[in-house]
């Protein structure tokens, strides 16, 4: 699996999103901010305007939208890093430089302000200082005179280890999101459906449940699609909404290929060598979950058991290539 995964994918999905986007950026902007924001002309740039050379290993966004009558810039870094970055405001100075060298060569002047934000998914808390001139030491008498000369400025922050959705948020869409990323931090995947089966009345459509699943089960290798569904047995229209779509997206791959798989598999360790079936019901499941993922049109199943391992494998990684392109 590339570094991210899933995560950097499920993170570029959700909020590639417009209409989410912008209720993203809504709930967790300073109001100040949201009050002058023309959020219908908010618009998400192709990743091919923030591509650099600077080996960046977290997934991003970048938005266009009018402020008070200005062009403006929302830069979004999705950081699951296990470790918190300190020097996190000097690798913003570096992304935003890049972005606005990219809009000078391609607009000229003026610049676009931008405003960076750090969407802080990893299992520690952030507490280190968002603001670039923290990474100085400077004397009192020193820091009089030359702060003046130093790029000044901060990142905006949602640290999910320190953020509770279920109180703060109030969109459910967002609210269901926030929850799923914040319980896989936790490594409590199927907790996470059991808290969505104990909400009454919040409707969630079949596209988003899709997704939620396949996140859901990449993120946990262990869980199958009958604990989702038995942790659903207090809410029977969500339970049956979700089997529905499991049914649809992960049933015949994931869950006929990689479940019947790990079983025996996992408990010696795949390394150590799968028996040929149970490799290719291995390779199978992942390759029907990331056709899924990637919204490609899905391989029959009987196509993928007439292939070789060596084929799936081949196949496998032409996908894993295909993500790569996407959503690196």
């Amino acid at each position: 699996m590339p570094a991210g995964f899933p995560n950097d994918a499920f993170f570029k999905e959700m909020f590639s999103d417009r209409s989410r986007a912008i209720e993203f950026f809504q709930s967790h902007l300073p109001p100040a901010i949201v009050a002058k924001v023309d959020w219908p002309s908010l618009k998400v740039l192709p990743s091919s305007f923030i591509k650099s050379g600077l080996q960046q290993v977290s997934a991003d966004l970048l938005f266009n939208v009018k402020i008070g009558g200005v062009d403006a810039l929302l830069y979004l870094l999705f950081e699951h890093q296990s470790t918190v970055d300190p020097t996190m405001p000097l690798r913003m100075l570096g992304y935003v430089a890049e972005i606005l060298f990219k809009h000078h060569k391609e607009h000229g002047l003026p610049l676009p302000p931008v405003l960076p934000f750090v969407f802080h998914q990893g299992p520690d808390r952030w507490n280190v200082s968002t603001a670039f001139e923290d990474l100085f030491e400077l004397p009192e008498d020193l820091a009089a005179v030359l702060l003046p000369f130093l790029p000044k400025f901060h990142h905006a922050l949602l640290d999910l280890s320190r953020y509770d959705p279920e109180q703060d948020e109030d969109r459910h869409d967002l609210q269901t999101i926030l929850q799923l990323m914040k319980f896989a931090r936790m490594k409590q995947v199927l907790p996470y459906f059991e808290w969505q089966a104990a909400r009454k009345n919040v409707k969630i459509n079949k596209v988003l449940i899709g997704r939620l699943l396949i996140y859901a089960l990449h993120v946990d290798s262990d869980l199958d699609v009958e604990q989702i569904y038995h942790s659903l047995t207090s809410n029977p229209e969500l339970r049956k909404s979700t089997m529905s779509v499991a049914e649809k997206l992960l049933a015949k791959g994931r869950s006929e290929g990689l479940e019947k798989g790990l079983e025996k598999g996992l408990e010696r360790g795949l390394e150590k060598g799968l028996e040929r079936g149970l490799e290719k019901g291995y390779w199978l499941g992942r390759i029907q979950s990331l056709e899924e993922f990637l919204k490609e049109t899905k391989s029959p199943r009987e196509t993928l058991e007439s292939m070789s391992t060596a084929e799936l494998e081949a196949r496998h990684q032409q996908l894993h290539g295909e993500y790569q392109r996407r959503f690196k």
